[in-house]
Parts: structure tokens; sequence; C-alpha cells
């Protein structure tokens, strides 16, 4: 990752407008990783990057190169079943520090499932569909046709 340069999504008003910065050293605290800027040396100019938003430019037609990895783009807005059934759609992905949840639109809400292989079996983007096994009691019970 050091070299790695990224656009910055900052206001109009911002030092920092139509620049890029570069990664001189990424490293991992309390699980959390913590970019090194190039040029920023001390905390009066780190804070003048707080919400900077970086923009990363990715193929959204490429998948990761890792088995089982999808970027969320790829996920958002699949079919989700569940018992054979179609229940709703994948609406986003929340990263949290344990897991990822895919946040499932179900009946006008939403319902939150760890993103582990024992729970969500299957994905398949190219058939856009996810297979979910939630423990009983997740979702309302689904009507038999």
């Amino acid at each position: 990752m050091p070299g790695a340069s990224f656009s910055l999504q900052v206001p109009e008003s911002s030092f920092w407008f139509g620049k890029t910065v570069t990664v001189k050293e990424l490293r991992w605290y309390n699980s959390q990783p913590v970019l090194f800027l190039e040029g920023i040396e001390d905390r009066t100019q780190a804070e003048s990057l707080i919400k900077a938003i970086l923009l990363v430019q990715q193929d959204l037609d490429v998948a990761p190169s890792e088995p089982d990895a999808w970027y969320d783009q790829q996920l958002v807005g699949l079919k989700v079943y569940r018992d054979g059934k179609e229940i709703g759609t994948v609406a986003r992905v929340e990263h949290l520090p344990a897991q990822d949840l895919l946040v499932i639109d179900y009946n006008e809400t939403e319902i939150m499932v760890p993103f582990v292989k024992q729970l969500v079996p299957e994905v398949n983007v190219s058939e856009n569909r996810v297979v979910i096994t939630p423990p009983m009691g997740l979702f309302e019970d689904i009507e038999e046709d």
C-alpha cells in the first residue's frame, strides 16, 4: 500500500480541494488501519483532513483476486433467497470490527445478517443472488405459497 495515491473529496474551501495524497505507511492500531501520508508531519496537518473522503479508482467489473471476496458494489442489489424463496435485496454492507453484515431490505424493514459462510453459504454475482440460512427468529416466518 505504500506509494498508493488517492484523490480527495473535500469542500471547495478546503486547502486539500483538487489535490491528491500518497500513502507513506500503513499501520494497524487496535485492529484499525491508520494511514500515514507523505507531507503530513504533525497533528495540525492531519486534522486538516478530518472528514476527507479518499476516492479509490476501481474498475467496477473486476472482482477481487481472493476467493469468496466481493466489493460492496457487487453485492448491493443482489436478490436474497431463504429456503428457496426470494425474500428481499441486499441494501448495503456494514463493515464492523468483528465481522461484516449484509443489510437486507425485507418487508419494508432492514435486517442485518452476519456475513459469514454459515449464514450466507452462497453468493453468486453473475446470477444476481445471495442465499442465506439465518437462525430462527431473525426473520419473520415466510408464508408458504
